[in-house]
């Protein structure tokens, strides 16, 4: 796979009154058109921005293919469907602005860490909800629907991960991280009933209609705040096992990617050989589905 040089910069894609909503943009060198990919952060709904993720990013830039990292009203402020419709926005936006980025509308896929992951998969799944397509985008009309779907240790099922959380603060040594999550999910969600509807597991498990793109699940075997199993549910697995096996049996095709190192590819973390692995193969996977006109000739 050929070495792109990129430039990157950052534009306004989205304002909420007198917020502007940034997106950091890698673009390789030539004339494309290149598979893009939207990059949608993690931070439990409610922390970090367009920044995160930045390894990851420059792998795919590299590797020729435009990255469009996003930033979207969080928290709060984002409460449930806010983000996703920011998010579902920014997708249209993109097909919409195709051209001066280097792909085609048929050529976009979605990314994401955490709750990124699932926002990236939600919308993948429901991307004619219109609570989620209710931002209008200007220029021409285009829809939310991705090639395929990168999720980096997702927080698949809101409601479990919460009920997960409670918990652990039961052990006899909790550790501190529910402290933090558990209050990102009350802020964001709102309630229970809502991490349940707004979940791409139980959306499954219930049977609901969904669109069922290729699929990859990234996971850290070192990450227990991630995949683990789910308190709520008879099932005997881990998530990533749970949803691999529910979304194969509604007929979607997901591949599930372990490795052995911290979960963020962050810093030294990065250049670790299984990282280093696993963000190759995020890339692979990004080109074998999103095949540009020029590689589907030669092939």
């Amino acid at each position: 796979m050929a070495d792109h040089a990129f430039t990157v910069t950052d534009r306004e894609y989205l304002r909420h009154g007198e917020a502007s909503f940034l997106a950091r943009i890698y673009l390789p060198e030539g004339q494309g058109p290149f598979p893009c990919i939207v990059e949608v952060h993690g931070g439990g709904w409610s922390q970090f921005d367009r920044l995160r993720g930045k390894h990851l990013h420059e792998a795919l830039a590299r590797s020729g293919c435009t990255v469009v990292a996003l930033d979207f009203r969080q928290g709060a402020e984002g409460a449930y469907p806010g983000s996703v419709a920011d998010v579902h926005y920014a997708i249209r936006w993109v097909k919409a602005h195709a051209a001066e980025l280097k792909t085609a509308p048929d050529l976009v896929g979605v990314s994401g860490n955490s709750s990124g992951g699932h926002l990236a998969m939600l919308i993948s799944m429901r991307p004619e909800d219109p609570r989620y397509a209710a931002l209008p985008v200007d220029g021409p009309a285009h829809d939310a629907r991705v090639r395929c779907v990168v999720m980096l240790w997702p927080v698949i099922n809101p409601y479990g991960r919460y009920h997960y959380a409670k918990s652990a603060l039961t052990l006899p040594e909790p550790p501190r991280w529910p402290n933090m999550i558990i209050p990102m999910h009350d802020a964001y969600w709102g309630d229970e009933a809502a991490m349940a509807e707004g979940s791409p597991l139980l959306i499954l498990e219930r049977g609901e209609p969904a669109e069922l793109k290729p699929a990859l699940w990234v996971q850290s075997n070192q990450d227990k705040v991630h995949n683990y199993r789910d308190p709520t549910s008879s099932f005997g697995g881990t998530e990533s096992d749970r949803f691999a096996q529910a979304y194969r049996r509604a007929g979607g095709d997901i591949e599930t990617f372990y490795f052995d190192e911290p979960m963020k590819f962050t810093g030294a973390h990065a250049e670790l050989p299984e990282s280093t692995g696993a963000l190759q193969k995020v890339v692979s996977f990004v080109h074998h589905h999103i095949p540009t006109p020029a590689k589907s000739e030669a092939a």
